[in-house]
């Protein structure tokens, strides 16, 4: 069975530009680099709706950040919150102690 190639972002990007500017055409880029031409039209298809992603404005970017940072900070919290109650949990469970005492006396 025949290993799976890998490109990486920069490649795929260059090989539809390739094709976009009139470089090389669809057929050239596919024998050159062995790849189908499904594949291709994947790409070129997946460049042309993520396109206006570039020009995205540094505000929405920035709102976009602010979020990621607002949830992970969050998230961080909920486990420290669970790592208390788990500890917590594990006092309350624990058999009392042999001077017949309960540990949050």
């Amino acid at each position: 069975m025949a290993k799976r190639r890998n490109f990486t972002p920069e490649f795929k990007a260059q090989v539809v530009l390739d094709i976009l500017s009139g470089k090389k055409s669809a057929a050239q880029v596919c024998r050159d680099h062995e790849l189908k031409s499904e594949l291709l039209s994947r790409w070129k298809a997946t460049l042309q709706e993520r396109a206006a992603l570039v020009f995205q404005g540094d505000e929405q970017r920035s709102q976009e950040q602010a979020r990621i940072a607002e949830l992970e900070r969050l998230v961080g919290r909920q486990a420290l919150e669970l790592e208390l109650l788990k500890k917590a949990s594990s006092l309350w469970t624990s058999p009392s102690p042999r001077n017949g005492r309960s540990p949050c006396n």
